[in-house]
């Protein structure tokens, strides 16, 4: 049976499988919309905090929102994408993002804000899982390849692109307009989705919709993530300090709403398992087949990927408030600087898919991966606080190339012998467990960077005249309070200049140890990949076998 009749009952892509890169471009654009609002907001939340006047737990949860709804929803979100139409899915995330953003833009309050920011992704949930479902579906053989290089580079340069937007509209104009931008943007993408994207969906999915797999699916990675996130603010298992989360009060040392976000997550997914497998085999419609991870490029490139996601994090997370903090670089300017990596990663599209094709998906997989870990220890190594934006650059480059090459490639092997009538919910649960990386990664190399900031801050003002013991630990918690964002102001004070450079130095030092954490990580990774398959079967092949 031939893979174009076994992989839709919808109007054949022919023009597609033609050689066309038309949808590419419309699907390539909102993928770099979702990325690139994953972090534009970064460098905007000083001036947010001021015009809006909120606190910074609201300013992290208007990050944090996010992600954690995003995560929240993709595999549900790409199963729906299998069973009503991939493009249509597509475009109305389009629609969502983008009443979402306007809303943002005009809001006069954090917890309007907020709200959109959780609207937002509604939408890039409904988007990530059904791009790559419909690249999986679209193309072919080396069109394929090429398509799945390409959507690497846009991962790998969107992502730090975006702090350089983000940066230069506030700077120039003002943060509303890191939300309006992208209201041009949708339009554009549902138009030319509308014009040249064919709808993919498969009439063999069974009728009915598995409205507890949903439930469970969304609670479970939505209060998973949203722990991993939170952790270190409210307290692993005991709370910190007198709290109040959802109009419910906290005492110190009690349990901390964290431990019972890992409780209610840890049920609920256990409970999809049980009510997935049990509707799997009784041949029902499940929002999750757990057998696509007896496939071993799926099943291992999976786990690949949340440990990658996991070290990848600490570089855009913790360099930026570096640059800034203590090299002095503005919002824009620190943006510019990570654009070095947006250069790696579009350096590494046109040769990634080249290099598969020689050599094979897997190779290619792990020489960005290499070269992930060489860019991030180059960095660890040269850090300081007279370290030149040029190396900082140089570094970043290196790393960005293997961003590109090990996000394309990998993300390939995972969805490439998955059949492609299953690829929208295999496509949301391997960008949730990339998600998932990330979130950890918060938890994890956030700890490290602020815990090793506080001690060492600690550490190195004994070395300045004039301080008490008191004074120290209270510089010290004050450093890592604040993210090291203080550090130019107590340079500004009477006889500060000592302290700040105590401080700069113990920044530079939980860089580098961070870095190196981060590393590991992806060297993690990299060992991960060994057991994968070096080319993953015909996508067509194996939708074929499916079918017959």
């Amino acid at each position: 049976m031939s893979f174009m009749n076994t992989r839709t009952s919808s109007p054949t892509p022919t023009a597609a499988r033609g050689g066309t890169w038309s949808p590419m471009i419309f699907i390539g654009l909102g993928l770099a919309l979702i990325i690139m609002d994953a972090t534009i907001v970064n460098v905007s939340l000083p001036s947010i905090i001021r015009d809006l006047h909120i606190n910074s737990i609201d300013a992290e949860w208007v990050n944090a929102v996010y992600s954690l709804v995003f995560a929240a929803l993709l595999i549900v979100a790409g199963g729906l994408g299998d069973r009503f139409g991939r493009r249509r899915l597509f475009i109305l995330g389009a629609i969502v993002f983008a009443i979402a953003s306007v809303i943002a833009a005009s809001t006069g309050s954090g917890e309007a804000l907020i709200a959109a920011r959780a609207l937002q992704g509604v939408g890039g949930a409904m988007m990530s899982p059904t791009s790559l479902s419909l690249i999986n579906s679209i193309y072919t053989g080396k069109s394929r390849t090429i398509a799945f290089a390409i959507y690497g580079s846009i991962i790998g340069g969107m992502a730090a692109i975006g702090p350089m937007v983000g940066g230069w509209l506030t700077e120039h104009h003002s943060w509303r307009w890191a939300f309006y931008i992208n209201v041009p943007i949708a339009i554009i993408i549902v138009v030319g989705c509308l014009l040249f994207v064919p709808e993919i969906k498969d009439e063999r999915i069974a009728p009915g919709i598995d409205f507890a797999g949903a439930f469970l699916s969304a609670i479970g990675v939505g209060t998973l993530v949203f722990g991993l996130i939170e952790g270190r603010n409210y307290g692993w298992f005991h709370t910190l300090g007198d709290t109040s989360l959802s109009a419910t009060t906290w005492p110190k040392d009690s349990l901390s709403p964290v431990f019972w976000a890992f409780v209610v997550s840890l049920v609920c997914l256990v409970g999809l398992y049980l009510v997935e497998t049990r509707r799997t085999a009784a041949g029902k419609s499940a929002l999750l087949d757990f057998s696509l991870f007896s496939i071993p490029t799926f099943g291992l490139g999976s786990g690949a990927a949340l440990i990658v996601s996991l070290g990848e994090f600490g570089i855009l997370f913790s360099l930026p408030l570096f640059l800034q903090s203590v090299l002095g670089y503005s919002a824009f300017g620190a943006g510019a600087l990570l654009a070095a990596l947006a250069i790696g990663a579009f350096i590494a599209g046109p040769t990634a898919a080249t290099l598969a094709m020689k050599y094979s998906q897997r190779f290619v997989a792990q020489l960005g991966l290499a070269l992930e870990i060489v860019g991030i220890l180059g960095l660890g190594f040269t850090i300081s606080t007279s370290v030149s934006g040029w190396v900082i650059a140089f570094w970043l480059v290196i790393y960005g190339v293997g961003v590109g090459y090990a996000s394309a490639q990998l993300t390939g092997l995972i969805l490439a012998d998955v059949p492609v009538w299953k690829s929208g919910q295999a496509s949301g649960t391997q960008s949730t467990a990339r998600q998932l990386g990330s979130a950890l990664g918060t938890a994890v190399l956030g700890t490290v960077l602020f815990i090793t900031l506080a001690n060492n801050t600690a550490s190195n003002l004994e070395s300045v005249p004039g301080l008490s013991d008191t004074q120290r630990t209270d510089i010290a918690n004050l450093v890592e309070q604040t993210a090291g964002t203080i550090i130019p102001t107590l340079g500004g004070q009477p006889g500060g200049a000592a302290v700040a450079s105590a401080a700069g130095e113990a920044f530079a030092s939980a860089f580098r140890w961070t870095a190196f954490t981060a590393a590991g990580f992806v060297l993690l990774g990299l060992l991960a990949t060994l057991k994968l398959p070096a080319q993953a079967r015909r996508t067509e092949d194996v939708a074929g076998s499916v079918a017959e």
